[in-house]
């Protein structure tokens, strides 16, 4: 039986990964931090029933009273790396889906994986089919290797872009076709600054936050007459889970930190 703990367990991600959790039978909830709905039954709070799990508000006190395997933390991007120190440093291992995290977070969380001898799964997305439209576009970049990303998330999204969109571009960026990225046209001028969106390394990224949305990603790519386009849409937060529950099933046994779903498939 895999013990463990949400982090964020009252948000809307918590509450969805305490339902899915619940449903497996090799794993068991055995606490729930979270800033809001402290002292309510998480079980309750999150709609599957009574589990006898009261939302705590401190990680670290939770995480010595429970002694999880794992701890999921889906919170906001200004904790996530508070978080994830806890976490590591009370030896424990961590499922990341917090996004927000900088190149510098990384590298800090893979010194505290090693020095506490502890694993780490960090994804800026859990959906299976966000990861393959990732995985095509890093492909389809060795062809066409002029390409823009559109990503399209809800109106309380924290961060922008999103960790699936710079995902995708570091994924093309390490492509055979890198060096013959667009890095845009010398004479481009933006009438509206921000037209263009976000570039990294010369590939453009636009970030579109609406009510509506779960998380949708667009890569489009253009060459000489024709354009490609690889789309992805999370229509409930259900398309996370299982990923989520995957990730929980081998964080134990990977090596450190391992930055991307696509590394478990």
């Amino acid at each position: 039986m895999i013990k463990v703990l949400v982090s964020g367990a009252a948000g809307k991600m918590g509450r969805e990964v305490i339902r899915a959790i619940k449903a497996e039978s090799d794993m068991q909830i055995v606490g729930a931090v979270d800033i809001a709905q402290v002292g309510i039954d998480a079980g309750m709070d999150s709609g599957v029933g009574p589990l006898g799990i009261e939302i705590a508000k401190d990680l670290k006190t939770e995480i010595s009273n429970t002694k999880p395997d794992v701890v999921i933390d889906f919170t906001h991007p200004s904790v996530a790396m508070a978080n994830a120190r806890t976490i590591l440093e009370a030896r424990v291992n961590a499922v990341i889906g917090t996004t927000g995290l900088t190149d510098n977070n990384l590298n800090d969380i893979k010194k505290l994986c090693s020095s506490n001898k502890v694993n780490c799964i960090v994804a800026p997305n859990f959906a299976i089919g966000a990861v393959l439209m990732m995985m095509f576009s890093k492909t389809a970049a060795k062809y066409m290797p002029n390409v823009e990303i559109i990503e399209l998330h809800h109106d309380k999204k924290a961060d922008a872009p999103s960790g699936t969109a710079l995902k995708t571009a570091e994924l093309i960026l390490g492509s055979e076709a890198a060096k013959g990225l667009v890095k845009g046209k010398p004479a481009e001028t933006e009438k509206l600054q921000g037209a263009r969106g976000g570039s990294l390394k010369g590939i453009h990224i636009h970030s579109v936050r609406l009510p509506g949305f779960v998380a949708s990603q667009e890569v489009i790519f253009g060459g000489v007459g024709q354009t490609l386009k690889i789309r992805h849409d999370s229509l409930s937060r259900e398309s996370f889970m299982p990923g989520v529950i995957m990730a929980v099933r081998k964080v134990r046994s990977v090596d450190g930190l391992v930055y991307g779903l696509e590394n478990l498939l």
